[in-house]
């Protein structure tokens, strides 16, 4: 059978993967394991508090007080992050 019996969508080319600059793939890597390593210790230290306090106001302005800490010590990734991603975008139009 030639390409022509089949239908248009059938003979499209899935997308190749991404491929980044080798200068920036290990800040990406870096960036994204950093990020996950902030997610870790917040999920970890938000179920040792939520375990261990039993007055439940005492627990609430504690996990509030840790949410913010963690929201605060992603931010600067999150930025370097969004600025890795626009320069990889710039580069691919």
């Amino acid at each position: 059978m030639t390409d022509n019996q089949y239908p248009p969508h059938s003979r499209r080319q899935a997308p190749s993967p991404r491929m980044y600059s080798p200068a920036l793939q290990p800040l990406l890597q870096s960036l994204l394991s950093t990020l996950a390593d902030i997610d870790l210790a917040y999920d970890r230290e938000r179920e040792k508090l939520s375990e261990s306090m039993k007055d439940p106001n005492l627990r609430t302005r504690a996990l509030e007080k840790l949410k913010q800490h963690h929201h605060e010590r992603r931010e600067p990734y999150l930025q370097q992050l969004a600025m890795l991603q626009d320069r990889i975008q710039r580069g691919w139009h």
